[in-house]
């Protein structure tokens, strides 16, 4: 039997500019006694690196274009907000009063990923420039300054489509296969798998923001252990995970094959 999954949470110090990220991991691990072994999935929290690397934006500078305008008109939005959306996101699909639901590095998300959260007031965050990028960063850093090999999640929190809460959701990984195809192999009673391949890379994720908080908690990083992931060096791209937009069954059922109306029969 496999040993238990372990999660470790690492606090680090708020920041508000751009920063030295791996100096701050290192000395964080070291703050939080803890320690990075072969095999551990380290999640960093993509907002956090996100500012480590400047991506930080002040709102009443964005140039409101005229596509800007007519969705903050639209959708009762800062203006500043919309435009920053538009900026962003690779597509928009449409929205409600104050967000617009994206397409954004491999992710369905409300407003491509743009957070106001835990940021002075009148700036915003948006994701890491290269998210895949910056994960194998993080990855080389921690080789080359503990000598050990791990995987790396940027962490992030998104809505699953008719549930209420946030749950974790990996915007990035590097190390490990994000995705782990169970198709052709046998279920309990002998029967092949046909469709099922498991998100571990959004498993872990969710398993680390339960340690890693959502409001004030100041836990950036966290380190999970036991997971049974193989590491590689095989470079880690989004499509690796994604897959396009007008292929998933969410956004299909709900445009194209919207039906009109159907109406439930009375029990």
């Amino acid at each position: 039997m496999r040993n238990p999954l372990i999660v470790i949470p690492v606090p680090a110090p708020v920041q508000q500019a751009a920063f030295d990220l791996y100096a701050t991991l290192t000395d964080a691990i070291a703050a939080a006694g803890a320690a990075l072994e072969p095999g551990d999935v380290l999640a960093v929290s993509s907002k956090y690196a996100a500012i480590s690397e400047g991506q930080i934006v002040k709102l009443d500078e964005i140039e409101i274009t005229p596509q800007a305008a007519m969705l903050a008109e639209r959708y009762s939005m800062n203006p500043g907000i919309a435009a920053l959306v538009a900026q962003q996101a690779d597509h928009i699909f449409g929205g409600i009063p104050g967000f617009l639901l994206t397409f954004k590095d491999g992710i369905l998300s409300p407003n491509a990923g743009i957070d106001r959260s835990n940021i002075p007031n009148g700036y915003a965050v948006v994701f890491p420039e290269h998210p895949y990028r910056t994960a194998a960063r993080i990855r080389a850093a921690m080789r080359a300054r503990l000598g050990v090999d791990i995987g790396v999640i940027l962490t992030d929190s998104w809505l699953m489509p008719g549930r209420i809460g946030t749950t974790g959701v990996a915007l990035a990984t590097a190390g490990f296969r994000p995705v782990q195809d169970e198709r052709g192999k046998p279920d309990l009673f002998g029967n092949p798998m046909m469709v099922t391949r498991r998100g571990i890379a959004d498993t872990i994720c969710a398993a680390a923001q339960l340690v890693m908080g959502e409001r004030d908690e100041a836990t950036p990083f966290a380190i999970a252990r036991n997971t049974g992931v193989t590491l590689t060096d095989d470079e880690i791209t989004v499509a690796d995970v994604a897959i396009e937009w007008p292929m998933c069954i969410y956004v299909q059922s709900l445009t194209e094959g919207a039906l009109v109306q159907v109406e439930r029969s009375p029990r």
